[in-house]
């Protein structure tokens, strides 16, 4: 790509910048925040390393939404990150409002985008950047099931000792408690992880994995995730520049796919250079149905 905007140089932003550069994703690179100065400072500061990363991304700072004019891509991580205790969803009012602010700058300035979204609740956030902007479904998507699958393999591949390049999982639903560790597709090298680990140990693995951002929160106690999220972020932008046609579980707005309507929410899609290629509909056990309409109730309900 020509350009990608990030909007919000805060740590996920940042971190999601230096890989995003590193990787020479686009030609530009733009930080959008809204202290100008330090916006600017940390984009400097990514692009010092290029001779040590040895990548030719030009990466700019501007606190101007009119940087972003010409954006192929824009991804959202700006607004309040959560502190310890707090759920994705206690943030809803406030990163709404952030969202509600930057929509109409995106549709001013980078009207032909894809728009990534981010920031917490991401469910929410997908489906009302799709409604305010009034663009295809398939040029908004968020982050979910990319993050939430990565921490289920790493606790597979701690728990089991094998390589984590082996193992291939897939979270859908909400961003949240209420998320589907799918386990019955969840392998080591096409072996079926109930091969290596029992039903108890995989249940403890499934619950591990959906109190995982809220465990780093409680350690770390001055900010989330940040890492994680930002290479979450990089393999999806690699998936969509590179025409990649990747598989990968994202927020999505459904219509019609798993029997929901008018809602977003985490399911594997081909990702492509257009953004939502398509949303793959899987065969689900009754139980696995049961947990996805459960999850996309809790959504539903955030959403009104």
């Amino acid at each position: 790509m020509k350009k990608i905007t990030i909007i919000g140089p805060g740590r996920v932003g940042e971190s999601a910048a230096q890989i995003i550069a590193k990787a020479e994703l686009c030609h530009e690179l733009v930080l959008l925040g809204r202290q100008d100065d330090k916006t600017k400072g940390v984009a400097l500061d990514i692009q010092e390393s290029a001779p040590l990363f040895r990548f030719d991304t030009r990466v700019s700072g501007s606190a101007d939404p009119a940087a972003m004019a010409g954006s192929e891509l824009v991804v959202f991580t700006a607004g309040l990150p959560r502190k310890p205790g707090m759920s994705r969803d206690e943030l809803t009012a406030a990163n709404l409002a952030v969202l509600r602010g930057v929509i109409d700058d995106v549709l001013k300035y980078a009207p032909d985008a894809i728009l990534l979204l981010v920031t917490n609740p991401v469910d929410v956030l997908t489906y009302f950047a799709w409604q305010w902007t009034g663009w295809p479904r398939e040029r908004v998507l968020g982050l979910s099931g990319v993050l939430d699958s990565a921490r289920m393999a790493s606790f597979i591949a701690l728990e089991t000792g094998f390589s984590v390049q082996d193992i291939n999982t897939l979270v859908i639903g909400g961003h949240g408690d209420a998320m589907v560790p799918l386990t019955r597709y969840a392998c080591i090298n096409g072996i079926p992880i109930d091969q290596f680990l029992d039903e108890n140990t995989i249940e403890q693995l499934v619950d591990h994995t959906r109190k995982g951002g809220a465990e780093i929160l409680a350690l770390k106690q001055t900010s989330s995730a940040y890492d994680s999220p930002a290479a979450s972020i990089a393999l999806m932008v690699e998936a969509i520049v590179r025409n990649r046609q990747r598989i990968l579980p994202c927020v999505a707005i459904l219509d019609g796919e798993y029997g929901e309507n008018n809602v977003a929410m985490g399911v594997p899609v081909i990702l492509a250079n257009n953004g939502v290629k398509r949303v793959m509909e899987l065969p689900l056990t009754q139980a696995e149905s049961d947990a996805l309409s459960a999850s996309a109730a809790a959504v539903r309900k955030n959403i009104e």
